[in-house]
């Protein structure tokens, strides 16, 4: 799809109430919304639920389930298996609940415990076999999936100095990626004998955030990522990949900074999400939600991106969360401190809906 000569907007589809908080995080099934399977998201809240919802034959999404009773402070971070068997859910009880879907019902199958107070964000593995979780105790901790819905910690990291805010897994490899109110992205690997350690801080040295950093996210192939920051800055990232030799990353550094961008929000960016067709969304404060694309123009120094579009008032209240579907639909999913879910639609300007990829 060419994004460059055609006008595009954000079409709200639907306003999903019911959460009677902050909404924190909005996180979409994998393998739904797509050949047929009807689009499941899921979203967390202060409210200290989790609620599921699901699109019916006629498009409209409605709550599938409420997961309560489990956490009894707020949940902060929601994320599905890649498999779409289990979901995790993180929360300010310093606990992870592991859900399972059961007929029409979820049931908690596992609850993780060992962080000292909130857990702040959890992430799966590509091939579900390893969960992060990390925290205000300033540490990550990698649970091995085991059998039986059993979680047993691998290893407790120990780097950050403040809060950490996110953690996300790349897609195509067991690269860990945690920022944190410190400001710095740090980068996890595993060595020979199951030791994991940071290969890389990505700070104001190296061209990185001045302020924390809320949210990371990679491009489908894992060697681009997107990250966003109180700042009021987004930066995007590319991975030191030569396929031509083989690079010891305890060496060379992994990523790069690559561009910045700037003075589209004036409020802290708390979300970013980059689609499977390299669209990047981002979400903040100033209740807006921005687009951008990359720029072919000018790849002479790497790529550039520019503005798609700009969604003023997305929200009445901050925008927490963004994240893309990745089924037929560009469907992009936002949660907020207005209590509210919102389903959108990326769509051209005279109506006419993009075709399906």
């Amino acid at each position: 799809m060419n994004f460059v000569d055609d006008d595009f907007e954000l079409k709200e589809i639907q306003r999903l109430e019911g959460h009677t908080d902050r909404v924190w995080t909005v996180a979409w099934k994998p393998h739904t919304g797509i050949n047929g399977v009807p689009a499941v998201l899921a979203s967390c809240s202060g409210d200290k639920t989790v609620r599921i919802w699901e699109q019916d034959s006629t498009g409209s999404f409605h709550c599938q389930a409420v997961l309560e009773e489990t956490h009894t402070r707020t949940v902060r971070s929601c994320e599905w298996s890649p498999s779409g068997k289990h979901l995790a859910t993180a929360s300010f009880d310093a606990t992870t609940a592991i859900w399972e879907n059961v007929g029409v019902d979820f049931e908690c199958v596992s609850t993780l415990e060992g962080h000292d107070n909130e857990v702040k964000s959890v992430s799966w593995n590509s091939d579900d076999s390893l969960l992060a979780t990390c925290g205000r105790d300033k540490s990550v901790w990698i649970w091995e999936v085991l059998p039986g819905n059993e979680f047993d910690c691998v290893s407790v990291l120990q780097g950050h100095t403040q809060d950490v805010k996110m953690v996300k897994w790349t897609p195509n490899m067991d690269m860990l990626l945690s920022c944190s109110y410190d400001n710095t992205i740090k980068v996890w690997i595993e060595n020979r004998g199951d030791d994991w350690h940071c290969i890389q801080t990505l700070g104001e040295s190296n061209s990185g955030h001045t302020s924390t950093v809320w949210s990371v996210s990679s491009d489908a192939s894992g060697l681009k990522l997107v990250s966003c920051s109180d700042d009021l800055t987004i930066k995007v990232w590319i991975l030191n990949d030569d396929d031509n030799r083989m690079i010891d990353w305890n060496i060379e550094p992994a990523w790069k900074h690559v561009c910045t961008l700037s003075g589209y929000h004036d409020r802290t960016i708390f979300s970013v999400h980059w689609s499977r067709e390299g669209i990047i969304a981002s979400g903040a404060a100033d209740d807006a939600i921005c687009l951008f694309v990359e720029n072919n123009e000018n790849e002479v120094d790497g790529p550039t991106f520019k503005l798609l579009l700009k969604k003023e008032k997305a929200h009445e209240m901050d925008v927490n969360s963004v994240q893309w579907n990745t089924g037929d639909r560009r469907l992009l999913a936002s949660g907020s401190d207005d209590g509210t879910v919102k389903i959108w639609e990326l769509v051209r300007r005279s109506g006419q809906k993009m075709p399906s990829t």
